[in-house]
């Protein structure tokens, strides 16, 4: 293991804002987001598959009233994130390091506003299908913790995951959909804020149009 991740973990171990195996809160978080972290009453937005929280920090800065949790289950991941948070002096920012698939686990129902998805793994193979952030069984998990008309946005790089997220999301409790297959020329450009994840920035420069949804859940 490189000295850099060690150094990354052993951040995490000792940051307030990351909650991970090992730690009381961990345990005990789940309904008691606002009550035991944020100590307010402000909406709850999260970002599954944060990767570094370029995302998570990034509207935390830009929506001071809002909290924010970004979740990832790679430690070395998300210390990145954590650090650029504490540098910012934000207090509207968690980390959760754990699997998407256990949301249940950690958030009670109707507890989150909103949802982000930026430019996760698209899982290529039909095979794989099971394992997209917009299959039905992950939306089940989103329906469960947001609510009512809570928003669910997505980002990609990817025609077909994009396409099957077009698809699977009406199909499966999500309505009011909107959506564009380049983003930075359409009139919904603003929604982005300027923030790009690593991958965004890297798929952006190789000339991939940047696909953009948001819908609500439905009643």
């Amino acid at each position: 293991m490189s000295r850099n991740k060690l150094a990354r973990f052993e951040h995490n171990r000792l940051s307030s804002n990351v909650l991970e195996p090992g730690k009381e809160i961990f345990d005990t978080i789940k309904g008691n987001w606002r009550g035991h972290y944020f100590q307010n009453e402000n909406p709850i937005v999260i970002e599954v598959g944060c990767g570094r929280g370029e995302y998570t920090v990034g509207l935390a800065e830009h929506y001071p009233h809002l909290n924010f949790i970004g979740i990832d289950r790679k430690g070395d991941r998300i210390a990145q994130g954590s650090q650029r948070a504490l540098a910012a002096g934000l207090t509207n920012v968690a980390f959760l390091r754990t699997d998407v698939f256990r949301l249940l686990d950690f958030f009670g129902k109707k507890e989150v506003n909103e949802l982000w998805i930026t430019f996760p793994d698209p899982q290529p193979r039909i095979s794989q299908s099971k394992n997209r952030l917009t299959d039905p069984r992950f939306l089940e998990l989103y329906r469960e913790i947001l609510v009512e008309d809570g928003v669910l946005h997505l980002k990609t790089d990817h025609d077909d995951f994009f396409d099957f997220s077009l698809k699977t999301l009406p199909a499966n409790g999500f309505q009011d959909l909107v959506a564009t297959r380049d983003l930075y020329a359409s009139a919904m450009n603003n929604l982005h804020l300027g923030i790009k994840t690593k991958y965004e920035e890297i798929f952006y420069r190789k000339g991939f149009s940047i696909k953009y949804l948001k819908c609500k859940k439905a009643g």
